[in-house]
């Protein structure tokens, strides 16, 4: 046991990183194969030659702020090669030194076997943004980073990685308003880390072309809706209905989006108020990558990717419980096997694309609920003095 142990401590570990080389290698032998760097790259040739950046009619195509066109210039620069493989290890080491951080914080037993086994689980439902070159894991990175950082008060860090998750998506606004409730303090910082990417583009281009740009971006952003005649397919929560030929009417899809954001809102401050410190960072960051995900309207298959590895480690973290013996491996197995729903076309055609927000809501779901109760468990009795 002494032998064996410290190889299958260690194993999912390095499973996640020799996909990850495996990815580089066919990145180097053919950057163009189901990849959609080209779309950044094409983001940055227009913004050079002073071109639109987006096609606003029918919300395809480069959907980034303008500020990323700028920051990804030199991997253009640098070639499809060098700066397609820069761009895929970018991602990958922030999201994985997020989640190694994030480990120890946690501490405990075995922080080794819980990272290990945490990036096991998340692995089939990663790797296929790993291998697209996705800007959704660096936002889960980024995200997973401000979380961390506005929870432990740190100003200079959650500006740097506020900054960054706004440019590798938009989406990542809601990281910033939940982080601002948490921690009304840093607000300031936050609607400066917003002003600054804002504010990039303009040091690079004149002045008219950057506002005629931000002019279409926030239409664009305004008007992506459910749409299941055009040629996006949306995998959030709407999916499951438009499959059963079921189309959610734009206003109510909006009003299940604002309720569930009020209720992650309610959680969020529950968690940051309940859990230990050390804890508190993945259940919270679990909940935002779960919102972000299934009630994001322009969320696709790939983005699932986001809540994969914090659910993967809150699984593991489960997995020290002994009374949640059938649970753990339920979930465990879920999650794995979501990842395993694309390998081969007709499990694809089958699956696609309302099996992930089904899935991954039964397992975040059920994570938040064993938070709440571990939280709940903590909580001083009543009478009692909280703070001595």
């Amino acid at each position: 046991m002494t032998i064996s142990k410290p190889v299958f401590d260690r194993l999912g570990f390095w499973l996640w990183v020799g996909s990850f080389l495996v990815v580089l290698g066919l990145v180097l032998w053919s950057p163009n194969t189901r990849s959609v760097v080209h779309i950044y790259r094409h983001g940055s040739e227009a913004f050079l030659s002073s071109q639109p950046l987006y096609q606003v009619e029918v919300a395809m195509g480069y959907l980034y702020a303008p500020a990323f066109a700028v920051l990804y210039v030199p991997l253009l620069k640098l070639g499809p090669y060098l700066g397609d493989f820069l761009w895929h290890a970018l991602g990958f080491g922030v999201l994985t030194f997020a989640a190694m951080r994030q480990v120890r914080k946690v501490g405990g037993q075995e922080p080794i076997w819980l990272l290990s086994f945490g990036l096991f689980l998340a692995l089939p439902v990663s790797l296929a943004a790993l291998r697209n070159g996705q800007a959704t894991i660096l936002l889960a990175g980024a995200c997973w980073f401000l979380t961390l950082s506005a929870l432990e008060g740190r100003r200079a860090e959650s500006f740097f990685w506020a900054s960054l998750a706004i440019i590798a998506k938009p989406t990542a606004i809601i990281m910033l308003l939940l982080a601002g409730a948490l921690r009304p303090r840093l607000i300031p910082v936050l609607a400066l880390a917003v002003l600054v990417v804002l504010a990039i583009p303009y040091g690079f281009a004149s002045t008219d072309y950057i506002n005629a740009q931000y002019h279409d971006f926030f239409r664009m952003l305004t008007s992506m809706a459910v749409d299941p005649t055009g040629p996006f397919v949306p995998a959030d929560f709407t999916a499951p209905f438009t499959r059963l030929g079921m189309t959610l009417p734009e206003l109510d899809a909006t009003i299940v989006r604002f309720v569930a954001g009020l209720l992650t809102l309610w959680v969020v401050l529950q968690f940051d108020r309940r859990l230990d410190a050390n804890v508190s960072g993945l259940a919270i960051f679990l909940v935002a990558a779960f919102y972000m995900c299934v009630f994001n309207p322009r969320v696709e298959q790939n983005t699932y990717a986001m809540v994969a590895v914090p659910a993967g480690l809150s699984i593991a973290l489960l997995w020290r419980e002994k009374r949640a013996g059938t649970m753990r491996w339920l979930l465990a197995a879920l999650l794995f096997a979501t990842g395993l729903t694309s390998i081969d076309g007709r499990l694809h055609d089958l699956f696609h694309p309302w099996f992930r927000p089904i899935s991954i809501s039964i397992i975040a779901l059920v994570l938040i609920g064993w938070f709440l109760t571990r939280g709940s468990e903590k909580m001083p009795a009543a009478g009692s003095v909280a703070h001595g």
